[in-house]
């Protein structure tokens, strides 16, 4: 049955709103699928965070445009249905691929995940990997973990002097009563350093010996070339 300009318009619009948050579509094909199949991939689909849609291939590709998603609805041939999803895209696939394992009639097409087209293959390897959240749990531990190994390491030294600061106060290290005992043999030890230095710091006066008679003679000697008065005449 030809579906009516009003019609289509309507589905795109309507397939166009659910696109505009998505970013990872599974897109396969399938044949002679019943109602109760149907029906039960599309509960899979949305206990995953998705949404299921048989697609009208025209259509699915005029919805597409401007989106996330818009380069895997270009194109499409015979029959397809597709799975969206803004969430995990890990999620969505281990869902989808489980069931189509369980149900040989639905193969994949292809998918796209953030903008990067993949092959059927890569939807299973990616069925494949851990779920989103595991895998930044992992990737947060590894960030995290120098900075515990260092918390751990502080923790064990301030563990450690507080053990050494009670062991030097039950054994009276602080106490006040060793100071003076401590202080007595620096006292002393100045005492004796003064001791020794004083002899040198004392100087003895020095007393001047008297002149020798032949220094005081020379003093009293007469300069040369002075004139000497004639010694009287008796």
């Amino acid at each position: 049955m030809a579906l009516t300009r009003a019609t289509k318009t309507k589905k795109v619009k309507t397939l166009a709103k659910e696109l505009e948050t998505s970013t990872t579509a599974i897109i396969g094909t399938f044949t002679k699928m019943t109602v109760a199949q149907d029906f039960e991939l599309r509960k899979v689909v949305r206990a995953a965070g998705g949404k299921y849609h048989v697609l009208k291939n025209k259509l699915a590709a005029k919805a597409g445009e401007g989106t996330k998603v818009e380069e895997a609805l270009k194109g499409l041939k015979g029959v397809s249905a597709a799975a969206f999803t803004s969430g995990d895209p890990v999620e969505l696939a281990k869902a989808f691929s489980k069931w189509v394992s369980d149900n040989a009639e639905f193969t994949f097409k292809l998918g796209i995940v953030d903008g990067k087209l993949i092959k059927p293959e890569e939807v299973k390897a990616l069925a494949a990997m851990p779920p989103k959240e595991e895998i930044y749990a992992k990737l947060l531990f590894l960030i995290n973990a120098p900075a515990q190994r260092l918390v751990t390491v502080l923790n064990a030294t301030g563990r450690n002097m507080a053990v050494v600061i009670d062991q030097a106060v039950q054994g009276e290290k602080f106490s006040g009563k060793a100071a003076p005992a401590a202080a007595a043999p620096a006292e002393a030890a100045a005492s004796a350093e003064v001791a020794a230095e004083a002899p040198a710091a004392i100087a003895e006066p020095v007393v001047a010996e008297p002149e020798s008679q032949t220094e005081a003679a020379a003093t009293e000697a007469p300069v040369e070339g002075a004139v000497v008065p004639d010694e009287p005449v008796s």
